[in-house]
């Protein structure tokens, strides 16, 4: 036998093993201390955590349906706003005595008293329509 490799029986031998497997138990230890357990404190927190971010949904989701709702609306207030301003313009015009005398010349045929009214008629095709 040599003397620079020591056997299975050798006191040097027993020592590395035991330090090995002291070793390996630590290491075991520290994996287990790393590891996260699941506390009973830990598991209620766990479930009041669950419950909050339950109960928070319904009115994050109200929320957002009514975000939605206010910018439809918005819109919809441009486009009525829009449609005001037209019909204003409208009013305006039918308002103004230059602008009816117009509209009942052209759509009306009228003339002014002592006026003489010619019609033209187009050859082929219908008359054209004045924008009555």
């Amino acid at each position: 036998m040599s003397a620079a490799v020591p056997s299975p029986a050798s006191p040097v031998a027993a020592d590395r093993s035991t330090a090995e497997q002291t070793r390996l138990r630590d290491a075991r230890r520290s994996t287990r201390a790393r590891r996260a357990r699941l506390t009973a404190r830990a598991s209620v927190l766990a479930v009041v955590v669950m419950i909050l971010l339950t109960l928070a949904g319904a009115p994050l989701r109200t929320l957002l349906d009514q975000r939605s709702q206010l910018s439809q609306l918005e819109q919809q207030a441009r486009e009525l706003g829009a449609s005001n301003a037209q019909l204003q313009t409208r009013i305006d015009q039918l308002n103004d005595p230059t602008y009816l005398e117009k509209l009942a010349r052209e759509c009306l045929g009228m003339v002014a008293p002592g006026e003489t009214a010619f019609v033209l008629i187009p050859r082929k095709g219908p008359p054209p329509s004045a924008q009555c």
